[in-house]
């Protein structure tokens, strides 16, 4: 069957296509798919969450957090309703396909790569840091140890998916178990009066001892907010390889945003409670900070030292499988080059890794500026984000007969709240580093026009999404005849 609308058209492959595209099924259960939304995130635990005290103080990012935990919440609880209904690689660029078309699909599965190729490459350089910071072996941050991350870790993803996951789930576990550490160390030296000690800035306007910049602080450090929970929305990417991933995925995602949630209380409080906001705000390790200050290196901030680089290694890990899958699911359907979604004997997306690797060392060792690219990271993060959670809207007004194993909690009311908090939270990409968001605005650009005038005429009409959206076309044919 090939499908033509108005936005692009499809071609028939080789009768063998999927067959040389295929994931190796049922490798993943709830447990391995709750760890990999918690591994996607969990670095953001160890460092970068507490700049956004520079921009809105303890109360500023506080409010932020809050918003953005909600923001998190309700899109979860969205993406729990849609990989239910639509359980493939695709994940929220399959969502977008069915509910908004070809060029919705593509702008999704676009943003989603921008934030899964540049985070990886981001995180590398925060190993490179820690690594040296550590005195392991003797190494120094550079372009040798982001090599050796991407070629140790894609080799084990090249594996097998298997492996790969039980290997996130436990390096996930070292690093969730050094925070609680941390925060019992760290609670057992609380002070309050430590939270709202950075001066306030008289001009801002609203501003006071708890929001020292003001109320716009608190839209400033939306996108550090975002910081305790950027990546969960990655589950879904594991759907074709999930074991049951009706009953598996909503299960993961709802456990991954509880134990996202705690972490993310017990740590902010922990931290800035116990040195104080202004001791950590521009830390680059902030737990540690927090743990000695100017003192001495302690047994416990050894650990925590430490256990922080699991951390980034557990987010390294699973931010690389979300970006091969994205890059093969769009690949398989013929929105970029075919040859890229290409699978191993071991059912690996090879290129799908080997590729966007390259392409993260390149951009490591050749800029060295990790929080640069964080922030092109979040700018595609919440384009992807706004764009699933009106996904979930169209196809409940559109489609509210379609079979829905999970519904979530809310309907369209919460899909709404994580819709209007993505755009807030892009508006604010721009006060945090216009330069990072204008450079993947650019990148958008290319990737759309490459679309609009090569891929969109050639699209797969075997893929699993296409066949999908295939499937609604004809039923709502059916239904005007």
């Amino acid at each position: 069957m090939t499908l033509e609308d108005t936005s692009g058209s499809t071609t028939s492959p080789p009768d063998d296509y999927l067959e040389r595209r295929a994931l190796r099924r049922g490798s993943a259960g709830w447990l391995l798919l709750t760890g990999l939304g918690v591994a996607y995130v969990v670095s953001g635990d160890f460092s970068g969450w507490n700049i956004g005290l520079s921009k809105g103080g303890f109360g500023g990012l506080a409010v932020a957090t809050v918003l953005m935990g909600a923001m998190y919440a309700c899109l979860v609880f969205a993406l729990a309703e849609l990989s239910a209904i639509l359980p493939t690689a695709g994940g929220g660029y399959g969502f977008a396909r069915r509910a908004l078309g070809t060029w919705g699909g593509f702008l999704t599965g676009t943003a989603i790569l921008i934030e899964y190729v540049l985070a990886p490459a981001a995180i590398s350089i925060f190993i490179g840091d820690y690594v040296e910071s550590l005195g392991l072996f003797g190494l120094e941050s550079g372009w040798p140890v982001y090599l050796a991350c991407f070629v140790v870790f894609i080799g084990i993803h090249l594996w097998g998916v298997g492996e790969a996951l039980r290997f996130s789930l436990i390096v996930t576990a070292i690093a969730v178990a050094a925070l609680i550490v941390f925060a019992l160390g760290a609670l057992s030296d609380f002070h309050v009066d430590g939270l709202d000690d950075i001066p306030a800035d008289p001009e801002a306007f609203g501003s006071n001892s708890w929001l020292p910049y003001g109320l716009l602080g608190i839209w400033a450090a939306f996108p550090f907010g975002m910081w305790f929970f950027l990546g969960v929305e990655g589950v879904p990417l594991a759907a074709e390889e999930a074991k049951d991933p009706v009953r598996s995925m909503p299960k993961a995602l709802a456990l991954s945003m509880g134990v996202l949630v705690l972490l993310a209380v017990v740590t902010f409080f922990a931290a800035t409670g116990a040195r104080g906001s202004a001791a950590v705000q521009e830390a680059g390790n902030p737990l540690v900070v927090a743990l000695q200050g100017d003192g001495e290196p302690t047994t416990l901030s050894r650990f925590v030292n430490y256990a922080g680089l699991a951390g980034l290694i557990a987010s390294f890990f699973s931010l690389i499988y979300a970006g091969s899958r994205q890059l093969f699911a769009l690949s398989r359907a013929g929105y970029l080059p075919r040859f890229l979604s290409l699978t191993s004997r071991r059912k690996s997306p090879y290129l799908g890794l080997l590729i966007p690797g390259a392409i993260g060392f390149a951009l490591a060792a050749g800029t060295g500026d990790g929080a640069r690219m964080l922030n092109i990271a979040v700018f595609g993060a919440t384009i992807s984000y706004a764009l699933m959670a009106l996904s979930h809207i169209v196809l409940r007004r559109r489609e509210p007969g379609l079979h829905r194993p999970y519904r979530t909690p809310g309907g369209v009311v919460t899909s709404s709240v994580a819709f209007v908090l993505a755009l807030s939270a892009l508006v604010a990409t721009f006060l945090v580093d216009k330069d990072a968001a204008f450079m993947a605005l650019g990148v958008y650009v290319i990737a759309l026009a490459y679309f609009a005038f090569y891929s969109r005429h050639r699209l797969v009409a075997k893929a699993p999404e296409e066949e999908f959206a295939a499937l609604a076309a004809a039923e709502a044919e059916l239904e005007r005849d």
